[in-house]
């Protein structure tokens, strides 16, 4: 059989349009070293510190939640043994689920393989009971709630980001008697800015709409014990589903929604991603677990690292660098070029041991090529300041535009 093998793209649909092919760093991260570690490539190794880390609270390196994984292995092995409908249901799972309902004040909560499959799987469910739902989606959601409102073969419409205006015409022109629903970011993954909420719930409550926010870039790391944008804002009652991720503020893997127990029990009988798929193992949910337990107990973990996002945002400020949003931890430092961007994220590394991998399409428009910054509590104000400086040494030196040149000053 000929596969044409030839015709296939090399790398991602973004790599092919650029004519270059994506290549994974290897990064060997150091148990109780974090930010420091090991980048392989072409069979180098050398030293790095790494500055765009998902694993926003260094949850990750927590000691407390490594030794619950390590005794939830000792006690259960490595495995789940299935999907949660067929044997795959452990303890750790339940203990889990309870917790997150409880920290999000909602009735019940289900956790997913991770978060894109706790969007897609939720949405394509959601968004589609009943079936003449009308979905109302903000124009830069996520992948996987795009997905997933694509799947539920819902009619949908677009709303301009965080344009509470524009959301209001499209609710007004719908019929009055369908149902409706809207489904947002809280914090957005690249550009960093934080969703109107208020104006969100006050539109959904006006129009009968109900609403599903997600909270991965939010939750351990705003709101009373990290329960996110919506309960910082006091208003989690607002919003009918909370959705967060296992994988970012918490430091280990996977997803979750929670929300009333009918909506989430439709879920659990109708989602093809939770239905169809081994659940987490045990010692991953252990492990999730007691990062949540931690985090709703502590607040050093995010003292730091608003104060490390902070004092970043206004050192890159004092040199001239535009950054999309100051509004959270999430330093998106705008290039605007793809090959200037990549330039930078190599300067970067090859001079300073600096890892901040450069973002390009399909990740964001051409045009909006950034360098996705994320300080946490792990790194040292004075790590933050050599960035910084290093940084607009390697913007004057590539003559990428700053923000007074974007502005015409």
């Amino acid at each position: 059989m000929n596969l044409h093998l030839e015709s296939y793209p090399k790398g991602t649909t973004g790599a092919a349009s650029s004519g270059r092919r994506i290549e994974h760093m290897q990064v060997g991260r150091r148990f109780g070293m974090f930010p420091q570690a090991t980048a392989s490539q072409d069979g180098v190794d050398s030293q790095i510190q790494v500055w765009c880390s998902n694993d926003y609270l260094g949850m990750g390196q927590n000691p407390r939640v490594a030794e619950a994984m390590k005794a939830a292995i000792d006690n259960h092995g490595v495995g789940s043994g299935g999907s949660r409908n067929i044997g795959g249901t452990n303890q750790f799972h339940v203990l889990l689920e309870a917790e997150l309902a409880d920290l999000h004040g909602k009735e019940a909560a289900l956790i997913f393989a991770s978060g894109y499959t706790a969007n897609d799987g939720a949405l394509t469910v959601l968004a589609g009971t009943p079936k003449d739902t009308i979905v109302f989606s903000d124009a830069r959601n996520h992948a996987s709630i795009i997905d997933g409102i694509r799947h539920s073969g819902a009619e949908k419409y677009i709303y301009r980001h965080n344009d509470v205006a524009h959301l209001e015409e499209l609710l007004a022109a719908a019929p009055a008697d369908r149902p409706k629903l809207i489904a947002m970011e809280s914090v957005h993954s690249m550009l960093g800015d934080i969703a109107p909420v208020a104006e969100i719930s006050e539109l959904a409550s006006r129009y009968g709409a109900t609403t599903y926010i997600d909270e991965v870039h939010a939750v351990g790391m705003y709101g009373p014990q990290g329960a996110g944008i919506a309960a910082r804002e006091g208003l989690a009652d607002k919003f009918t589903v909370v959705m967060g991720t296992l994988g970012k503020g918490y430091g280990v893997m996977g997803g979750y929604i929670t929300g009333p127990a009918a909506l989430i029990d439709t879920v659990r009988t109708l989602s093809r991603s939770f239905i169809f798929t081994t659940s987490l193992p045990p010692a991953i949910a252990a492990g999730a677990l007691e990062s949540v337990r931690h985090l709703r107990a502590s607040e050093a973990e995010r003292t730091a690292l608003s104060e490390n996002a902070r004092l970043l945002h206004r050192l890159l400020g004092e040199a001239g660098i535009p950054c999309l949003s100051t509004d959270s931890h999430i330093v998106s430092a705008l290039v605007g070029d793809s090959e200037a961007c990549r330039r930078a994220s190599e300067m970067l590394l090859d001079r300073h041991g600096i890892y901040v991998q450069s973002i390009a399409s399909p990740d964001v428009p051409a045009g909006e090529e950034l360098l996705r910054i994320t300080p946490s509590p792990v790194h040292d104000p004075k790590d933050v300041e050599n960035l910084a400086h290093v940084l607009g040494g390697i913007w004057k030196e590539l003559d990428i535009a700053t923000a007074s040149d974007r502005h015409g000053a």
